[in-house]
């Protein structure tokens, strides 16, 4: 199915044709995703589908093989090292694990971004840290505790207030609710959707969750194989007519996709 153009005039991200492997293993191939501005998107697919190296990709962690994409209408595969810092410093990240320093207090991860870039004085990154906390319904407190004194829905929510820190125009959000129970998940999806609109920003995000994706997502792409195999609204999830799309959904064993199980 070919993917629905967004609303939006223009794009946020858009990638079109990108390739990438590892050695005789292809990860990503021919993969096409649109983001538009201020739009939800979320990418789902089984484990080992290429979601993390996609995101990588558009990061810079990793060079695409080939393909394009682009930024705010940016090519940055190829770009120079300074060019990307600058389009980097338009993004924050949610990761998987919080990935939290447990050297540092929990304002000074907040605030790591904005203070290893020295844009601000460290009293005024304790205020911004405090201050975003609050934003992710974390008293002033939790500031001067530790990431070990936290229970692991606080470790997400301070690894959302650091992703918005900087008040990112794009998030990217890498299995936000893994680990956590039923009701945590659902907590931190609400927290994300209230966290990305009122800032206006554009959120992409990966997850096998399909509790999560209903509840962030504007729009939604199954990755299969290296490429998007379907993609519309999130309303349209339930009605796509693909056979890959209703499996996953649904968590069914027998279907196109299949497993690979050790006898």
């Amino acid at each position: 199915m070919t993917e629905p153009k967004p609303d939006n005039s223009r794009l946020k991200i858009r990638l079109r044709g990108v390739h990438k492997r590892f050695g005789s293993k292809i990860v990503l191939d021919g993969l096409d995703l649109d983001v538009g501005v201020s739009e939800s998107v979320v990418v789902i697919g089984g484990s080992g589908t290429g979601k993390s190296v996609m995101l990588k990709c558009i990061l810079g962690l990793l060079q695409p093989d080939k393909g394009s994409i682009q930024v705010d209408g940016e090519e940055v595969v190829g770009m120079s090292a300074a060019a990307r810092e600058e389009i980097n410093r338009k993004f924050g990240m949610l990761f998987q694990g919080g990935a939290l320093f447990d050297s540092l207090p929990v304002w000074e991860n907040v605030a790591f971004g904005l203070l290893a870039e020295k844009k601000v004085t460290r009293l005024e990154a304790r205020e911004i840290a405090i201050s975003k906390l609050a934003q992710v319904g974390l008293g002033g407190e939790v500031g001067d505790l530790s990431p070990a004194e936290l229970s692991g829905g606080m470790q997400k929510r301070v690894g959302l207030a650091r992703a918005i820190a900087s008040d990112p125009e794009i998030i990217f959000f890498d299995e936000p609710t893994t680990g956590l129970d039923p009701i945590m998940a659902d907590v931190i999806n609400d927290l994300i959707v209230k966290t990305t609109r009122q800032m206006g920003a554009t959120a992409l995000s990966i997850t096998h969750d399909m509790a999560s994706a209903r509840k962030i997502a504007n729009r939604i792409a199954m990755l299969y194989e290296g490429k998007i195999i379907w993609a519309g609204p999130t309303e349209n999830i339930d009605s796509s007519g693909n056979l890959y799309v209703e499996q996953f959904i649904n968590g069914r064993a027998e279907g196109p996709i299949k497993m690979a199980v050790r006898a």
